[in-house]
């Protein structure tokens, strides 16, 4: 396993040298590192501005309320798509060219969601913009690439706590921008917003070509071996996936129970997500102590801070502000562990090599945010016939599940 291959993210726009990737001790500038975790959660938003706006869209574009899922579940196959076919190109195809095809992607698709006069093609829209929004993990992986070994938690981290910042900020924004414009104006403003973001990338960021190994069809039929061979990807991303499962359980089925039970209007409900926020902050931080070996540990923790959320969640009910409160301590918990957890996962498989690292990303992506879907689903599904109780139970389920199969983890891995 080769882990010392580095590059030297000083140069400017110049190509990166393959003879020249071992590292020469040189550090990631933090404008580099910061323009990437704002990118990642500029791109990655997209994904998630329809979920609080599914019932406007769907009566515009005269969708039934048994289809409007399809809104949010389009965008998400899409994304699962490009994990699976578009980011493993990033093993063979220069990196910085790869993400601006894939953005301009993206700003087409936000332009044809804006305008689209129908169901159809505001659905494909949809799926095209989770496809093309896979632009953010060609671009962590590039950030592990850049960093050295010694900060590459922490680089890992800080580009994280961006796109994380991202999906938590997505939703109570696209309400607000909705209540004063319409839901229209939520994808104009990205459409613009990813075009300069598509400019800017193109003219700053150093390239980096790989030396490709393979074939395009070489490279995706070696996902399953990849899979198959590597025991530390299977197990970091059914982690994750039992986590994304948990949080987007609790995502998908909280707003529902705010209202319910504490008759929360859109707008309280968007200030809520707001304070999902601050479980973000967890990634940096996970991201420093693994880079000083506490990636075992902190896992075992993440498993812990979500399995207490739900079971706060669960035991405080009743409709008093002491109770909401807990609510809004439980979201802040069960997003801290989710979004360390993905830290601690994405630096242990980045540590493998940098040869298979875009599709050692895209399958640890794809994996989670299968559970991502399945934990959604078990939550609309549990919210209409048991309530918040058995949602609530289902997501202490699987934080626990989780923690058991971790338990069999041996120290060394």
């Amino acid at each position: 396993m080769n882990q010392g291959r580095r590059v030297n993210p000083v140069s400017s726009v110049s190509s990166v040298n393959p003879a020249k990737e071992h590292s020469e001790g040189k550090t990631i500038p933090g404008w580099i590192t910061f323009l990437l975790a704002a990118s990642c959660g500029l791109i990655v938003a997209n994904l998630y501005y329809a979920q609080t706006l599914i019932g406007q869209i769907a009566q515009a574009t005269q969708l039934s309320s048994g289809a409007a899922g399809l809104i949010v579940t389009l965008t998400q196959v899409g994304y699962v798509l490009g994990l699976l076919f578009v980011v493993p190109l990033s093993d063979i195809i220069e990196n910085r060219r790869l993400t601006v095809v894939s953005l301009a992607v993206v700003v087409v698709s936000l332009v044809a969601a804006t305008l689209a006069p129908n169901a159809a093609i505001f659905l494909g829209a949809s799926l095209f913009i989770g496809l093309g929004s896979v632009a953010a993990q060609i671009l962590v992986p590039y950030a592990s690439f850049l960093a050295a070994e010694e900060q590459r938690g922490r680089v890992v981290g800080n580009v994280m706590s961006g796109l994380l910042l991202g999906i938590m900020f997505a939703r109570p924004l696209a309400s607000f921008v909705s209540g004063l414009w319409g839901w229209h104006a939520i994808y104009a403003i990205s459409a613009v917003v990813i075009a300069l973001l598509t400019f800017l990338l193109s003219r700053v960021l150093p390239q980096r070509q790989p030396v490709p190994t393979m074939n395009y069809g070489g490279l995706i039929r070696s996902l399953g071996t990849l899979l198959k061979s590597t025991p530390v990807l299977r197990r970091r991303a059914i982690y994750q996936a039992s986590l994304f499962g948990a949080f987007s359980l609790f995502w998908t089925t909280v707003s529902l129970h705010l209202a319910d039970t504490y008759h929360l209007s859109q707008q309280g409900i968007a200030l809520f997500a707001l304070a999902g926020v601050a479980g973000a902050i967890a990634s940096p931080i996970a991201g420093r102590l693994a880079d000083r070996g506490w990636t075992r540990p902190l896992t075992g923790l993440a498993f812990v801070l979500a399995a207490v959320a739900f079971l706060l969640a669960y035991l405080f009910q009743d409709d008093s502000r002491v109770t909401l409160g807990l609510l809004v301590a439980a979201a802040i918990m069960l997003d801290m562990g989710v979004s360390g957890n993905l830290v601690l996962g994405q630096r242990a498989i980045y540590s493998l090599g940098n040869e298979a690292r875009g599709r050692l990303n895209g399958l640890f992506m794809a994996i989670f945010f299968v559970g991502g879907a399945v934990g959604s689903s078990l939550g609309g599904w549990a919210y209409a016939y048991g309530g918040w109780s058995l949602t609530s139970l289902i997501g202490l389920a699987l934080p626990i599940l989780a923690f058991l199969y971790y338990l069999t983890e041996k120290k060394q891995a």
